[in-house]
């Protein structure tokens, strides 16, 4: 029996999400199979062994919600130590076998602890460093998909609030962390004087900036399993939002029940066909390994624009990526199991 590190936690702005979908993971395992160690990183970056059955639950719903987290503790009985040897607790070796880093945005999605566990010789679930780090970063991702064919949205990268904008970019604009998730931080722009306050807002985040033309659109998100050397891609689901939300932001992903995932899209069968098509084109330009979701954009003129890819998609259980690999005919459980064994 393989002894699993679920890594959750984490100090970016995705620590809460991360801790959910770690949850939901340890419920699911099949613990016939691997034996689940869960650690938690704190926000402050110290590493925790923490009881499988912790509770990580959102309580209350919309702007009310509280999100779990990993708590700092002045006991330092639990405190895991990590060198070439292995995890260490109070001296004790947890003996891991691979890890499972379910850690969402930088220092965790970004090639970070990947980086570590490559030092460490530890087997990990997901891309590897470089792939890792270019998908987190989006104004490096979108040159790779553009180079092979890939459409992407006009936009300009900027690191200053004194932003002058191209000829081809008109309002409304989507101002966005270029190293960020989950949507914090991204602000819809409809006029010039939002512009600034949106850019200090997603600097919050990340000094480094996109501003993207917005395109009326219907949002379609792709999942990608790679196991046993097979690619499994999934149909496109389609994102509906209830009326009150303009894009899929923070609140709408996680903290309402407004969302509705459509399977397959409500679009025609040939952009279907493509926007599979594309997901895995994309995903090997990246040299993405083990589990993906890609995000497109289907605009009401019929164009196909990628948005982003995330390496460490969510796993709550309100994600889009298990949902998508379960209308594949793989549910929750075995897609763990094939993410594990690889």
């Amino acid at each position: 029996m393989k002894n699993v590190a679920i890594i959750c936690g984490g100090v970016s702005s995705e620590h809460e999400i991360s801790c959910i979908s770690a949850g939901s993971v340890i419920k699911a395992i099949d613990k016939t199979k691997f034996n689940p160690i869960l650690i938690g990183i704190t926000k402050s970056g110290s590493w925790r062994l923490l009881p499988t059955e912790t509770d990580f639950a959102i309580s209350g719903r919309g702007t009310n919600a509280k999100l779990p987290e990993v708590a700092d503790s002045a006991d330092a009985s639990n405190q895991v130590s990590w060198n070439r040897d292995g995890a260490f607790v109070n001296g004790k070796n947890l003996k891991i076998d691979i890890a499972f880093p379910i850690l969402h945005g930088p220092f965790g999605e970004d090639g970070t602890i990947q980086g570590l566990f490559e030092m460490w010789a530890l087997p990990y679930v997901g891309s590897k460093v470089l792939a890792s780090a270019v998908c987190m970063d989006k104004s490096f991702a979108k040159p790779i998909f553009a180079a092979h064919g890939i459409k992407v949205v006009p936009g300009i990268v900027t690191t200053t609030t004194d932003v002058e904008l191209p000829s081809n970019l008109n309002f409304p604009l989507f101002v966005k962390p270029a190293r960020g998730g989950s949507s914090r931080g991204t602000i819809k722009v409809k006029t010039e004087s939002q512009l600034k306050p949106a850019i200090i807002e997603a600097q919050k985040y990340d000094q480094k900036v996109l501003i993207e033309q917005a395109i009326t659109a219907t949002e379609v998100e792709c999942a990608i399993l790679q196991s046993g050397g097979k690619y499994f891609v999934s149909n496109p689901g389609q994102i509906k939002l209830a009326d009150k939300y303009e894009f899929y932001d923070f609140e709408a992903k996680y903290l309402d029940d407004s969302m509705e995932l459509i399977v397959p899209a409500e679009i025609p069968d040939s952009a279907r066909t493509e926007i599979k098509s594309l997901a895995l084109r994309a995903f090997q330009a990246a040299d993405c390994a083990g589990l993906a979701r890609i995000d497109f954009f289907y605009s009401d003129k019929g164009e196909i624009f990628i948005n982003e890819i995330n390496t460490m998609p969510g796993f709550t259980p309100t994600s889009v990526y298990p949902k998508l690999m379960q209308d594949a005919g793989i549910n929750y459980s075995e897609l763990i199991t094939k993410l594990l064994l690889g």
